[in-house]
């Protein structure tokens, strides 16, 4: 603890020994002067001097003058240019229009700031109104696949739970809706995320760089914010879809003053099948919803409270034979409080939880499953302007977690077998400090540190295993015991510096360099190709160690103007070196198994690549075109002959095309296409005989040795806007995915022909094998 305290004492002693005397400082929020609602990421500048909202609008800015023009910019919003002629510190609220569609280049001056200036590297935005126009499945925009088509992230295939970004499994990246923590985060095994469009306000993904207050994943952060909801009149949007059909309701409890928002989507795949069911699965149910909610009440200048909500679940089931359902739910209150015009902080506790329950059955045997991962936490953020070079961001957090890997039982008649594994507990805190120092008008440092300190807590039963295991074999265990209940059974200490530096070549580019060292005590154990949500979840234990990751970044980012369009582009390369990695023995039993530990290898990966990016923002054709050319390995004691392998999520060549045409006020056109390299997989590299079959045979721990054929995809959409009044607009949406009608593979496998030649014969597996049109139609009251 005292290393904690000093590195946090020296790097205060370093911000505040460079503070010198303050002149005239303007602070306060920047809102939509529509609903009321904050905008983050606002930039606020006069001259060189700027400054950025912090996640819930606040802004403070010393000036070096008296007067002059303070100019203010966000994404999707008219710029505002305020006079200032300054006689003390100044309150100022600033209220931002939404530009209008046909004002693209309104939102490309913001972005030109944003892309060259920030200290952000590795960052990407994407706002609501974005999503809502890519082409996606069955129509139904997805915040997900949206994230999906940017550098650097990819997915195994169609219908896989999560992503992957820079090289990482989906387990090591951080979701966040309203602070709280997502662990599975999509609907129909993959096919849709959990997160409803109409309620997201703003999504950033972070994948390099990493700022300190974030933690906990190695590979990335997505952070969701949801809409607050409207202060000055009520609305209602909403949709009907070919799937599913979604409505959201906010408005004023108090005008101006206290507001709420909720929202809900179910799917009615049981509904309309219901009529061509047999009577044996007339009781069949299967369907997903959610449902999310919001309350935000501004009690004074100074404090503002939040409480947000989320649950949702997919139900699989017939009355007779199975039943499957899986689901999360979170909880979020928050407390913004301004100790005066330079400190601001947030206060934030939150619950999360993800549940699956399986259950089998026939007349008289009944096997009942469930598996739980719950987690209680609290963080503390401040965020402290202290000078017109520095801004301080430093704060706490502490989780506590609760495991619940299996709870079986089985019936067969009157006997009774109970399979329930025991719950395993964990704390995990942290502390961090950063500091953003602009040096001058060209050089921008962003410096940081995190200390967690990570506990693996009884009541549990411990295993030791054999050490003298040859690699790649079951280990057995030589010693249990048991820890009481809160005592500590193994403990890690782990620092993270962060640390980012922007050099601005001119006024239209920069050059940025980004290191981060993340540690993930959270280990989600699937040796599937693909993530499913019966995977389990295990925390760092004696015998397994918490992941741990370097990462560094260096990126070059441009704006431009061609025939008087504005562009932005960029290329950042990135280098990512991982420890302590988890794999699997070649038959390992992941699901109910006691000896879980014994059949897991640690091992060690690195991930590098290029990423290329290139944005068009304003005129009648918008969008962008991403290319990703990167390696993710792997290198294991037992697996390959211990030599480099590829990662199951690994593609060399990751490419997308997202488009969107503006004919009139009418009509909109949008296009994804999307080309991959396949995924890797395994083939037999030997066979036997038994009785005239052939039984393929992989041999020697050899993983990932050949590669699927490469994925190609087009999907197409166009939007009919009826005409639309002040107080209500409606639109037709018809889209096409998978335009082309290519039979992309999921996977290659072989099986023995049984029925014909006993050979064995490859084949190839297709998630979507066709072209897939739908129709939806959104509406909103305003």
């Amino acid at each position: 603890m005292n290393l904690i305290k000093n590195a946090i004492l020296g790097t205060l002693l370093l911000i505040t020994g460079s503070i010198s005397a303050q002149g005239f400082s303007v602070s306060g929020y920047v809102n939509d002067v529509t609903s009321g609602e904050s905008i983050a990421k606002a930039k606020i500048s006069m001259g060189e001097l700027a400054v950025t909202s912090s996640a819930y609008g606040f802004y403070s800015l010393k000036l070096n003058t008296n007067s002059g023009a303070l100019l203010v910019n966000a994404t999707g919003y008219e710029p505002a240019i305020i006079n200032l002629n300054l006689v003390k510190d100044t309150v100022l609220n600033i209220n931002l229009s939404p530009s209008a569609t046909s004002m693209g280049a309104v939102e490309i001056t913001v972005k030109k700031k944003d892309n060259v200036r920030t200290l952000d590297i590795g960052n990407q935005q994407v706002s609501g109104s974005t999503i809502k126009k890519i082409p996606a499945f069955l129509g139904e925009a997805d915040v997900i696949k949206a994230i999906q088509l940017l550098p650097g992230v990819s997915t195994v295939g169609e219908g896989a739970s999560g992503f992957n970004v820079r090289g990482g499994a989906i387990d090591q990246n951080l979701i966040l809706l309203d602070e709280a923590p997502v662990y599975n985060s999509s609907h129909l095994f993959g096919f849709f995320s959990v997160f409803n469009p109409d309620a997201v306000k703003e999504v950033e993904l972070i994948k390099g760089g990493i700022p300190a207050m974030y933690g906990g994943r190695l590979s990335s952060t997505l952070d969701i914010r949801s809409k607050e909801g409207n202060l000055k009149r009520y609305g209602v949007e909403g949709g009907v879809g070919t799937i599913f059909s979604r409505l959201l309701v906010e408005g004023p409890i108090k005008k101006d003053k206290a507001s709420f928002v909720i929202s809900g989507r179910r799917s009615y795949i049981d509904i309309l099948a219901k009529p061509f069911l047999n009577e044996t699965l007339s009781g069949s149910q299967f369907y997903f919803y959610d449902f999310s909610g919001k309350i935000n009440y501004k009690l004074n200048a100074k404090n503002r409270f939040y409480i947000s909500t989320y649950w949702g679940d997919d139900v699989f089931s017939s009355e007779t034979a199975f039943g499957v359902k899986y689901g999360n739910k979170t909880l979020t209150a928050r407390w913004n409080h301004l100790f005066n015009k330079s400190l601001f902080s947030n206060f934030t506790y939150y619950n999360s939880r993800f549940r699956y329950n399986i259950v089998f059955k026939n007349r008289d045997n009944e096997f009942n499953w469930q598996s739980y991962i719950v987690n209680h936490g609290a963080k503390l953020d401040f965020n402290w302007f202290a000078n017109k070079k520095h801004k301080v961001d430093f704060g706490s957090q502490s989780t506590f977690f609760n495991y619940i890997p299996g709870t079986a039982v089985a019936k067969n008649g009157s006997s009774i077998t109970n399979f329930s594994l025991p719950d395993k507990y964990s704390l995990e805190s942290s502390v961090y400090i950063s500091d953003d120092f602009n040096t001058t008008g060209k050089l921008a440092i962003r410096y940081g540190l995190r200390a967690t300190y990570y506990t693996y807590l009884g009541k549990s039963k411990v295993y030791e295993y054999d050490p003298n295991t040859a690699p790649g074999q079951r280990r057995q265990p030589i010693k249990t015991y048991t820890v009481e209940s809160g005592k500590t059974i193994v403990d890690y200490f782990n620092l993270e510096p962060r640390a980012s530096l922007r050099y601005q070549v001119n006024k239209n580019s920069s050059v940025k360099l980004g290191y981060n060292r993340m540690v993930q005590n959270i280990h989600l154990i699937s040796n599937t190709s693909a993530s499913v949500p019966f995977d389990v979840y295990q925390p760092s234990t004696n015998n397994i160690k918490p992941e741990i990751a370097d990462q560094l970044s260096i990126g070059y980012f441009e704006n431009l103007t061609i025939a008087k369009q504005q562009f932005e582009a960029s290329i950042e390369t990135y280098y990512k070196d991982l420890q302590n990695q988890v794999d699997y023995i070649d038959g390992a039993s992941l699901l109910l198994n006691e000896n879980l530990e014994g059949e897991l290898l640690p091992g060690i990966g690195r991930a590098y690549g290029a990423e290329f990016y290139f944005k068009k923002n304003s005129g009648k054709l918008t969008g962008w075109i991403s290319y990703t050319l990167s390696r993710s390995e792997r290198k294991t004691k037992g697996i390959n002959d211990f030599e480099w392998y590829a990662a199951r999520f690994d593609k060399l060549h990751n490419a997308n095309l997202t488009v969107q045409y503006t004919l009139n006020k009418k009509f909109e056109f949008g296009s994804n296409i999307i080309f991959s390299t396949g995924t890797p997989t395994t083939f037999y590299s030997s066979q036997y005989q038994i009785q005239g079959y052939t039984v393929p045979d992989p041999g020697g721990n050899v993983r990932n040795n050949v590669r699927n054929p490469n994925y190609f995809r087009v999907d197409l959409s166009a939007t009919y806007k009826r005409k639309n009044t002040e107080k209500y607009e409606s639109s037709w949406v018809f889209s096409v995915y998978n335009a082309l009608n290519r039979r992309n593979p999921f996977s290659v496998y072989f099986a023995t022909d049984y029925k014909g030649s006993g050979q064995n014969e490859a084949i190839r597996y297709s998630i979507i094998g066709s072209i897939i049109p739908a129709i939806s139609y959104n509406f909103k009251w305003k």
